[in-house]
C-alpha cells in the first residue's frame, strides 16, 4: 500500500490530495484568482490529512506538480513539497503540469492539448496521444488561427487547460473540442505519482527545482 500527498499549485487553484495505491481518497481545493497559496496550501495539507486520518509519518512520498506555471505558485508548492520531505524523511515525486491536466479528458478519441494561459497570446501546452503519451513536448508558443493545425486537419482535438479561453476566440475548425473552466488538479496527480513511486522515480530533494520553461521577468506597477 502507498500513500502520497500530492501538491499541485502551478495556476490559481490550491488544490492538496491524499491518494492510496493511485486513487486520490481526499481532495482539498480552491481557485482563488488572488493566488492565495501562501495562506491557504499548509492549511490544506493539514486539513487532507486529518481527513483520511493518517499521520504524516505514513506517508510514503510526498508528489509536487513540477510546471511549467505560476513562478510564485510552483515555488510555493515545491517549497513546501520539500520541507515535507525534509522533515519526514520521505521521497519526493514531481508530476507534470500539462501530463496531470491532460487526463482531465476522459476517454479521448483524438489527441489532446494541454495548455496553460501565459501572457498575451501566448500559452504553454504539450500535445498528448489518445492513451495521454506524448507525442510533442512542452512549448512556450504563440497563438494564431493556424495553431495545431496539422493536428485538426487529422481528427479530434481537445483543448484543455486555463489556456482554453483565448484559443476558441482564435481557432475556429470542426475538429476542435474545448473543455472550459478547467485547471490543474491535484486529484489527476494521484495515479501519475504511483506510477513513479513504483518504479523509484523521484528527485533530489536538495536540488530539484520547478519547470519554469520560461525565465521569471518581474513587470513594474502601473501605479
Amino acid at each position: 500500500m502507498a500513500l502520497i500527498l500530492s501538491i499541485e499549485t502551478a495556476t490559481t487553484n490550491c488544490s492538496v490530495a491524499i491518494s492510496k495505491d493511485g486513487k486520490t481518497i481526499v481532495l482539498k481545493e480552491d481557485n482563488n484568482k488572488n493566488y492565495s497559496h501562501a495562506e491557504s496550501l499548509h492549511v490544506f495539507i493539514d486539513s487532507v490529512l486529518k481527513a483520511s486520518d493518517i499521520n504524516p509519518k505514513a506517508l510514503d512520498a510526498v508528489a509536487v506538480s513540477k510546471g511549467p506555471g505560476s513562478y510564485t505558485g510552483l515555488r510555493i508548492g515545491v517549497s513546501a513539497a520539500k520541507g515535507l520531505c525534509f522533515a519526514l524523511n520521505k521521497p519526493l515525486i514531481s508530476v507534470s503540469t500539462l501530463h496531470a491536466l491532460a487526463h482531465q479528458v476522459k476517454n479521448p478519441d483524438g489527441v489532446i492539448v494541454s495548455m496553460l494561459d501565459a501572457r498575451r497570446m501566448e500559452v504553454y501546452s504539450a500535445i498528448y496521444d489518445s492513451n495521454y503519451n506524448e507525442i510533442r513536448a512542452i512549448e512556450a508558443q504563440i497563438l494564431d488561427e493556424n495553431a495545431f493545425a496539422e493536428y485538426l486537419n487529422q481528427g479530434k482535438v481537445y483543448f484543455v487547460g486555463n489556456g482554453v479561453e483565448k484559443t476558441k476566440a482564435i481557432i475556429n475548425h470542426p475538429n476542435a473540442v474545448f473543455l472550459d473552466n478547467t485547471l490543474p488538479s491535484a486529484n489527476e496527480m494521484s495515479a501519475l505519482a504511483f506510477n513513479k513511486y513504483k518504479i523509484s522515480d523521484t528527485e533530489d530533494v536538495a536540488y530539484f527545482e520547478p519547470y519554469y520553461l520560461k525565465d521569471f521577468v518581474a513587470l513594474k506597477s502601473k501605479s
